[in-house]
């Protein structure tokens, strides 16, 4: 029996199983009796192949330049536009998050890709006055060379996609090595690319875990990783890649703050707090995972914020009626409970949730989580939980709630909610974080802003915007004398 392609690696224009003959279920976290596939798992053979595709496709695509590059991502925007509900289906049966979820990241996706495709004709250098006469001095672009993105399951479309499209625009051949938990998703992205047009070679897909990442990191021909996971590994990629100064792009984790200071507009940040703690059930590196309240409006914030969380419903991600779905596999689910009973330990209350909750069908439901009472300074304050669990942490006016802001190793996002404009100011130059946000719900940005961190949430250069560029191509001058 014939093995479905997007089941299987895709390397040099084809789609081809692992030389080592194993294969990984794929499972759907709200009903794990529904088995969506078993996906080839590559080893370091494979790897080299897909790198020895790349190199040998890396000059040919270089050469016809940005515009005509442009011009295959355009034809990928259309059919990837046309395949929004088949996207949208995969992502929300192995990654979980709820349909209209899956949708949005989708559509994010597609935002992702017309802003690159618009660079095409803006890869711009300068032209600089020369110090000599008869010479004109200038700067310009030239591709990195062959890339490894490594990209994460939370996000299986868009994170890919920030990272496939401006490697493919700037001239760089890759090798596309996403999570294990979410491989279909990311090989149909890799099939709409064929299908539009991207020579064999240029664009190659290695399933697995790893062996295949580390393969990926260890060949001399990879000029670069992009990589947006966890600290841990990241630092393992730089510290691999660093005796022969290979170039990074990581994206790490989060232990994201949202200040809610005594003259906020309280339903306007209950609302937030709900979108940016619970939305695809906390597992985004830029989710809302402290609340930092000014001890005078504690009360009423929880007043509203509590029976909102407990009126959530759980469910399925294709079930039109939930309000959050599960999370991504079992070591989630027990991560997330054993952060509750941790915090709990320390001395923090549970205000509503803490529990697996158990439905219908076999999956990995954690019921959204409140703690109350935490102390600014424990596990559950200062580490990342990745899941639908909240921690309410009080404090005494603007400056209190920004060193405690400001006390974790991470600094992806932060948000404040205040009506002071000093204040507003203030927060924007005192936090230490990458992606700012004001009496608005703090996870992500735009399709054209970078999307970063601060502190141990990043290393090397921003995804998306044009910042982009100073990770997937090489900055040139060139004087020349006429």
């Amino acid at each position: 029996m014939t093995q479905p392609e997007h089941l299987l690696n895709y390397i040099n224009g084809s789609w081809q199983a692992s030389v080592g003959g194993q294969v990984r279920a794929n499972l759907n976290p709200a009903n794990t009796d529904d088995v969506i596939g078993a996906f080839t798992e590559s080893v370091t053979v494979d790897v080299t192949a897909a790198v020895d595709a790349a190199t040998a496709a890396q000059s040919a695509w270089d050469a016809i330049g940005p515009v005509a590059r442009a011009a295959v991502l355009t034809e990928a925007r259309r059919l990837i536009g046309e395949r929004v509900d088949e996207f949208a289906a995969a992502i929300t049966r192995e990654q979980g998050k709820r349909l209209s979820e899956s949708i949005g990241e989708t559509n994010r996706a597609l935002a992702i890709l017309d802003f690159t495709i618009g660079e095409a004709r803006r890869m711009n250098g300068v032209t600089t006055p020369a110090e000599d006469p008869r010479t004109i001095a200038m700067t310009f672009h030239r591709p990195l060379g062959v890339v490894g993105l490594i990209t994460p399951w939370n996000f299986p479309l868009a994170v890919p996609m920030w990272k496939v499209a401006p490697a493919l625009l700037a001239g760089c051949a890759a090798v596309l090595k996403p999570s294990p938990l979410t491989p279909l998703t990311s090989a149909l992205l890799v099939q709409a690319f064929a299908d539009a047009g991207v020579p064999a070679g240029v664009l190659n897909l290695v399933q697995g875990d790893r062996e295949a990442g580390a393969a990926l990191v260890d060949d001399p021909r990879v000029a670069g990783i992009s990589f947006t996971g966890s600290l841990s590994v990241g630092t393992e990629i730089n510290r691999a890649g660093s005796g022969r100064l290979m170039r990074t792009q990581l994206e790490l984790g989060g232990k994201n703050a949202l200040i809610v200071l005594a003259d906020a507009d309280l339903d306007d940040a209950v609302e937030a707090i709900l979108h940016g703690a619970f939305s695809q059930s906390g597992q985004r590196c830029s989710a809302t995972s402290r609340v930092i309240v000014d001890r005078n409006v504690e009360q009423a914030l929880l007043s509203r914020l509590l029976p909102r969380v407990q009126q959530m419903q759980i469910g399925r991600g294709d079930a039109h009626w939930a309000d959050i779905g599960p999370v991504v596999n079992e070591q989630r689910q027990q991560a997330c409970l054993d952060a509750v009973a941790r915090a709990v330990n320390d001395g923090a209350d549970i205000a509503c949730g803490g529990k697996a909750a158990v439905l219908d069908t076999p999956g990995y439901f954690v019921e959204p989580t409140v703690l109350i009472n935490v102390a600014w300074d424990s596990e559950v304050a200062q580490e990342e939980v990745f899941g639908p669990v909240l921690s309410v942490i009080t404090c005494d006016g603007y400056d209190e709630a920004m060193r405690i802001a400001n006390s974790v190793r991470y600094g992806m996002s932060g948000t404040i909610f205040t009506q002071s404009p000093t204040l507003i100011f203030q927060a924007l130059n005192d936090f230490q974080a990458g992606m700012l946000h004001v009496n608005r719900a703090g996870v992500g940005s735009y399709a054209h802003l970078p999307h970063m961190g601060a502190k141990a949430s990043q290393l090397g250069a921003p995804e998306c915007s044009p910042d982009v560029w100073n990770f997937y191509t090489d900055l040139r001058s060139a004087c020349i004398k006429y």
